[in-house]
């Protein structure tokens, strides 16, 4: 089997919510909030981001068009973009993340979860949330995306993909999704969508999911620009470790490396130039990574 992916054209999307709904259904995903508890956000967004128990929304981004009441509906989607090489999986210590061979999407081992979260803090999209009980210690589980590598192994498609009236997700040979998408951006751009482009394709060295924008990708709340931080491989300590072994990691390492080291995209960024970690707030060098001598 040939590497997989999901294919999202923004521009044939109606925003019906239906493939968060079978996402949902199929993951047995209950929802964050009881009926009518929750407040108008002022947007049709809901919920209005990723969490514990919605692995994947459609995102409501109104533009105005130009004409007196005119308004552009840019939907989109909010979901694991599956990485060819995903930052989530070389921090993951417990192996609880992990790349399935025959299709290239991240899956998810529950049972091996010791909820310490670096996933989320690794990732260049901002996805994986977490929530539930794990079985190691009784903590958080990690919750997100894992492309129903089940239902493929079966020989159907994703729920999300199954479920969509309009065809905007279509799934199938990661070369002929692209090939389908740049079609596509090129018919709309001969119909004047100028900014119409491909999303995935050579983000952060390429994806699972691919996208079709017809608009600005300023519309989407995408990354401009996603990059796998430096830090994930500047670290490279971890490494899978399974049941006690992983949760003592966790244990005596946790501590130091979520506050200490401060592992963390809005306290620390990396440096590809000089080669530094440095600390947002103080501007302080934490750590020079020599590339031929090592790190010091």
């Amino acid at each position: 089997m040939s590497d997989k992916a999901i294919l999202f054209d923004s521009s044939k999307c109606t925003g019906c919510k239906g493939c968060q709904v079978a996402c949902k259904t199929w993951n047995n995903l209950p929802s964050s909030l009881e009926y009518n508890a929750g407040e108008f956000t002022g947007s049709l967004q809901n919920p209005i981001d990723l969490n514990g128990t919605t692995r994947r929304i459609v995102t409501y981004n109104e533009a105005d068009n130009g004409k007196k009441y005119g308004v552009n509906w840019a939907f989109g989607q909010r979901a694991c973009m599956h990485c060819d090489n995903p930052s989530c999986v070389s921090v993951c210590p417990s192996g609880c993340l992990s790349v399935d061979e025959s299709t290239g999407f991240v899956t998810v081992d529950e049972d091996k979860c010791i909820g310490c979260q670096y996933c989320r803090s690794a990732c260049p999209f901002d996805v994986p949330r977490h929530t539930g009980v794990n079985v190691v210690g009784g903590g958080i589980v990690v919750n997100k995306c894992t492309g129903c590598v089940d239902r493929i192994k079966q020989g159907r498609q994703p729920a999300c993909v199954t479920t969509c009236q309009p065809g905007a997700l279509q799934f199938g040979d990661r070369d002929e999704m692209l090939a389908i998408a740049h079609e596509r951006v090129e018919k709309l751009k001969a119909k004047g969508f100028a900014d119409a482009r491909v999303y995935g394709e050579t983000e952060v060295g390429g994806t699972h999911q691919i996208m079709v924008l017809k608009y600005p990708i300023s519309q989407y709340e995408l990354p401009e620009n996603p990059e796998r931080n430096g830090l994930v491989d500047a670290l490279g300590f971890m490494k899978p470790l399974t049941g006690v072994g992983a949760a003592a990691l966790v244990a005596g390492l946790g501590l130091s490396f979520l506050t200490g080291v401060g592992y963390k995209r809005h306290e620390m960024r990396y440096d590809e130039k000089a080669h530094d970690v440095i600390d947002v707030e103080t501007g302080e060098v934490i750590k020079h990574i020599d590339k031929e001598a090592g790190e010091r």
